[in-house]
């Protein structure tokens, strides 16, 4: 069923500027829905201000070379104090929001969470959460049609990199027919796929590629072949060249090895913790396996950020995924 957008409409008409948020190391969904959303809110005589808790990925520096709109969210925040709204967008959790989950409490702003990921904590806000949505770009569209606001070619760009990354390109099991029907919508409105698909997935920096290689030479198969895992320790970033958003399709590589049901990425932080990212076919709720880590997300795809060394927290993961199998 679809949401009821009228309180968020209501709360949108009755404030000027509405801070956009999305979770740390953002991704295309993330900030293709702040985007998208921005720019229809700029067209009804807005001041959105879309703002991201931790560095653009360089994968998403086209989305806005200049710098124009995105900016840096770095505590304590008090530049952001003037907004009288604010949403937060592709996620619902305290762990994916960095400083900015310093900062939220004490705003005393209305508050809304806009998300379709079924781990979510109390933040404080109205919650506008669709599961079964297949991307937050799907809800950023629906309250843009809610608003009455025009869908620019600009926003229809933004919203199409949202559904297609978050559906894998249209090939994950989230993907239905009215996901079809909303791409052709947005191709309609003027998306355009084909330099989008070449940016995010046919032009890579020689640093992502080398990194990508370490990856896969310590793949590791384990419980009869069920599971398949692979690390990127700190140092490995420097030795190629790379940063930590090169990491985001490597868990793609381990899903995708023959009889794995369940595939997981470690990567050790600077501050000795770990994140986790977890990937599963059909047979293990992922999600619940990461919320027993303070992590958490999709059913099929989620994650987590272990206060643990890269070996403790490889051991116990592995461990919890086994059981969960």
């Amino acid at each position: 069923m679809p949401l009821d957008w009228s309180p968020l409409v209501e709360l949108i008409r009755r404030h000027h500027t509405i801070l956009l948020m999305t979770h740390i190391r953002p991704d295309a969904d993330g900030l293709g829905s702040q985007l998208a959303l921005a720019d229809a809110l700029v067209r009804m005589g807005k001041r959105p201000r879309v703002a991201i808790a931790s560095k653009l990925p360089p994968r998403y520096a086209f989305l806005d070379p200049q710098r124009k709109v995105v900016e840096d969210f770095r505590a304590p925040g008090d530049n952001f104090r003037d907004a009288d709204l604010i949403l937060v967008m592709d996620t619902g959790t305290w762990n994916q929001l960095g400083d900015f989950a310093d900062f939220l409490p004490g705003m005393d702003v209305p508050k809304a969470v806009i998300d379709h990921h079924r781990t979510q904590d109390d933040l404080g806000a109205e919650r506008f959460v669709d599961i079964t949505a297949e991307a937050t770009g799907r809800l950023a569209y629906e309250i843009i049609r809610a608003l009455g606001a025009p869908l620019s070619q600009f926003a229809a760009q933004n919203l199409f990199m949202a559904l297609a990354t978050d559906t894998g390109w249209f090939r994950h099991s989230n993907t239905t027919a009215e996901t079809f029907a909303l791409a052709d919508e947005l191709v309609r409105a003027g998306a355009n796929p084909t330099p989008l698909y070449e940016q995010l997935y046919e032009t890579a920096p020689v640093a992502r590629l080398k990194l990508l290689g370490i990856a896969l030479d310590r793949l590791q198969v384990v419980c009869n072949g069920q599971i398949v895992y692979t690390e990127i320790h700190v140092t490995d970033y420097a030795g190629c060249g790379a940063v930590p958003g090169d990491t985001e399709e490597i868990i793609n590589y381990a899903r995708s090895v023959d009889g794995a049901e369940v595939a997981l990425v470690f990567m050790e932080q600077p501050d000795g913790g770990t994140k986790v990212s977890f990937r599963a076919r059909s047979r293990v709720d992922v999600s619940k396996v990461a919320e027993q880590f303070g992590g958490g997300g999709h059913k099929l795809a989620s994650g987590a950020r272990i206060n643990m060394t890269l070996p403790a927290a490889r051991d116990a993961v592995l461990k919890a995924v086994e059981a969960a199998l």
